[in-house]
């Protein structure tokens, strides 16, 4: 070793040794002569009669119980108290210095705030719940210095396992239902005797009762008796019963009698006027045995056929009941939604259903503004105007009709070419039904299905280049399988795009790079395409999952039909114009992890590739994929990237970059992280690219090979977020690792960072603004 490494060393092994002893003296500082740190408990279990399993779950179960837990500890040292000593109390709770003190650092826990009397009580009642009955416990305290340690010592007896499960065997209704839910349950001989198990069983007994009709009972009205005296082999027999004292209502199961609903129920008025309920229903609409509240005639009582499952006599349970109010929810009309179950007056065990809805505002006029701009000196701005009903034809379809109108000016372009103008118009109707032909599908679940219609128009000029009319269509129906899973189908999509006033600069560019003429080429699209979501990321769980897969085809029927073969000459024309045909398919998947309630890592994974066939030979440039920008690889501007190891910068195409392929890949990962309040921030690394299926001499390069992986972008950086719930602002700053259009050898560029170079920094630190999370 030479004097030089040696140095080093030293010299880092002192720092370290220095470092170390400063946050461990500082997690004791401050604290009184007589107070002690608590650093934890220690449990040690006399295993004598338990397997090693046992002891394992027997001990992690009894250290999540104990309180309080000591304060978090890395290499002996805690960070937290450290930093929580090192800073005087502030004069005000709040501000900077306060969140330091109490939300970075921590209050030191002490050896005074442990119970160890109730903790021991603790031990015993948790290990006698896990069947260890008879258990002893006790406790002994250790100190070193300002630091202590409180050491239990358990002594569980033998352990009891279940023998057999009885169930009721009365002849009353709810003992019966009881009874024949014993196939199902979660009590099974052989097992060790667990309270939480017994809890749970009681839990689903509920469940079940509540689906036959016991709206009124309770898992509290179930006593499960454990008998040991029937063996002396530490075995148990659990004896399910009804509790002598429970109500006389929760023995009985209740069906429909009448079902009454308040279309244009104001709930404030009622509030004022102290009106609820009415005991008379005589004289009320009645529509398929319902009676309807609707004076203002505001809707027709024909959304409630499929909205509300219940019907006279029907035995009322939870699942109809909860299906009826997410029905109602999800029609959009109503901004309040309110259900009561009555006990009728003239008959025994019936329930009057009553729905009290309040309804939204139907029609609403909302005038939407927008100002950007980017790296690539463009400016603009866009402004949409959007009338919508809520109930157009008293059936709660929504109608959305809009008109728009944008711009895009780029600063110091040549010759002010590359502005771009803008303007339009949607419609959409959404209905909360399928219209299908010769058939009325009903509803199966807790979500209406919906079928949806849209259509619109958009002209775009680029001055002194073209401009360009874009009509779209689209029938299609979506629903929601459950929470987790939905569906959209759309069985016929159109689109038709055409090119005019194409200026004789822009030919003169299309000669130099013939690649330009797919911008303006007529397209004309059509056929059915599909998507299905899963997702579970609204659960309260540690790891989550979101998939979404797409399938898009187009002229596919069409060209079998007429035997279209574009690569034969036999191209198939409709209106003077080749129609379109491909396939499609893309998938999204995303992971998240999470480390704390606070901080999470985020991964993306996208793969599609489209294949065109027929009568086309390249797909539509407006179906190709791209990659870059603020959503995709981060390091790149949008669309700037591939296709595979094609270099755009050599294009010579001045007007602007607009690289696409047929197939992607990209694989995103943020570490999600707080900073202060309402400030976010992360760290992340982007890859990924799109390829062409089939060689292009224009692109030289672009094509799909074997290869592929040495032609994977790589981008890596910070982004800053601020988080105002209903908005989140985003800025991310990237830099490229990896340029897959260099020559092989040169591509990774770590050893070309050079933050202290004006042009290093201008081509190579990208920053992105946007609205939302990227994924």
């Amino acid at each position: 070793m030479n004097t030089k490494a040696f140095y080093k060393i030293s010299f880092l092994t002192l720092y370290s040794l220095i470092f170390f002893n400063f946050f461990s003296c500082q997690g004791t500082r401050g604290l009184a002569e007589n107070e002690k740190l608590y650093t934890g408990a220690k449990i040690n279990i006399d295993d004598a009669h338990i397997s090693k399993k046992e002891k394992k779950e027997l001990k992690k179960g009894i250290e999540n119980n104990l309180t309080p837990k000591p304060n978090a500890s890395l290499l002996g040292m805690r960070p937290r108290v450290a930093i929580h000593n090192m800073i005087s109390e502030p004069e005000k709770p709040k501000g900077f210095w306060y969140w330091l003190k109490y939300k970075v650092g921590e209050k030191p826990v002490l050896l005074s705030d442990v119970n160890r009397e109730f903790n021991r009580d603790i031990i015993v009642n948790y290990s006698e719940n896990k069947g260890y009955f008879n258990t002893k416990a006790k406790f002994d305290t250790l100190t070193k210095g300002k630091k202590a340690e409180i050491v239990y010592n358990v002594n569980p007896d033998y352990r009891y396992f279940i023998r057999n499960v009885r169930f009721p065997s009365d002849s009353t209704l709810v003992e019966k239902a009881i009874a024949e839910t014993h196939a199902e349950t979660l009590l099974k001989s052989g097992d060790a005797f667990d309270l939480d198990v017994i809890k749970n069983e009681r839990e689903r007994i509920d469940n079940e009762l509540i689906q036959k009709g016991f709206y009124f009972f309770h898992p509290d009205n179930i006593i499960v008796q454990a008998d040991s005296t029937v063996t002396d082999l530490h075995e148990v027999e659990l004896i399910l019963k009804v509790k002598d004292d429970a109500p006389q209502l929760s023995r009985q199961a209740f069906t429909i009698d009448q079902t009454v609903v308040f279309t244009d129920y104001d709930l404030d008025e009622a509030q004022r006027n102290n009106y609820g309920i009415p005991a008379n229903l005589d004289g009320l609409e009645m529509y398929n045995d319902k009676f309807f509240i609707d004076p203002n005639n505001k809707f027709n009582p024909k959304i409630f056929d499929n909205t509300l499952p219940f019907k006279r006599g029907d035995l009322y349970n939870r699942k109809d009941h909860n299906i009826a109010l997410n029905r109602l929810i999800s029609l959009g009309v109503f901004k309040f939604v309110k259900n009561q179950f009555i006990i009728s007056d003239s008959l025994n065990h019936k329930f009057d259903a009553y729905y009290l809805l309040t309804p939204k505002k139907f029609k609403s006029l909302r005038l939407e503004t927008l100002g950007k701009t980017n790296s690539d000196n463009f400016v603009g701005g866009e402004v949409n105007l959007n009338w919508s009903h809520l109930n157009l034809f008293r059936g709660a379809e929504h109608f959305t009709a809009s008109i728009f109108s944008a711009f895009d000016y780029q600063l110091g372009g040549p010759e002010n070419s590359n502005n771009l103008f803008r303007y339009g118009t949607r419609m959409s109707l959404v209905v909360p039904r399928l219209w299908v032909p010769f058939f009325k599908p009903q509803p199966g679940g807790s979500f209406l299905p919906k079928t949806q219609i849209t259509t619109g128009y958009e002209f775009q000029k680029r001055t002194k280049l073209y401009t360009l009319g874009n009509y779209n269509f689209s029938f299609g129906y979506y629903w929601k399988e459950n929470l987790k899973k939905e569906h959209e189908f759309n069985p016929f999509v159109a689109s038709y795009v055409s090119a005019s006033n194409v200026t004789e600069n822009y030919r003169r560019q299309i000669e130099k790079n013939p690649y330009l003429q797919r911008v303006i080429e007529n397209q004309l699209i059509f056929g059915p395409n599909y998507s299905f979501t899963f997702t579970n990321t609204m659960l309260p769980q540690k790891n989550t999952f979101y998939y979404q897969g797409k399938v898009d085809l187009s002229g596919n029927l069409s060209g079998l039909i007429t035997g279209a073969d574009a690569k034969k000459n036999k191209q198939v024309k409709f209106f003077n114009v080749a129609f379109s045909q491909y396939a499609k398919i893309e998938n999204d998947f995303r992971f998240f992890h999470k480390i704390s309630s606070h901080s999470s890592i985020a991964t993306r994974l996208i793969a599609g590739v489209a294949y065109p066939y027929g009568n086309s030979i390249e797909i539509p440039f407006s179906k190709q994929f791209f990659a870059g920008g603020s959503n995709s690889i981060r390091a790149f501007r949008a669309r700037t990237l591939g296709p595979g190891r094609f270099d755009s910068r050599n294009n010579q195409n001045t007007f602007f970059y607009d690289q696409t392929g047929d197939i992607k890949l990209e694989l995103n990962t943020e570490f999600r992280f707080p900073v202060y309040k309402f400030v976010h921030a992360a760290l992340f690394a982007d890859a990924g690219n799109v390829w062409l299926v089939n060689k292009n001499i224009e692109r030289p390069g672009g094509e799909f090979t074997k290869n592929f992986i040495k032609e994977i972008a790589v981008g890596a950086g910070v982004g800053l977020r601020l988080d105002f719930s209903v908005l989140v602002l985003r800025l991310d700053l990237a830099t490229p690792v990896r340029k897959p259009y260099l020559e092989e050898g040169k591509r990774w560029m770590f050893d070309k960072i050079n933050f202290n170079d004006k042009n290093w920094r201008k081509d190579n630190l990208i920053l992105n603004i946007a609205i939302g999370y990227p994924f």
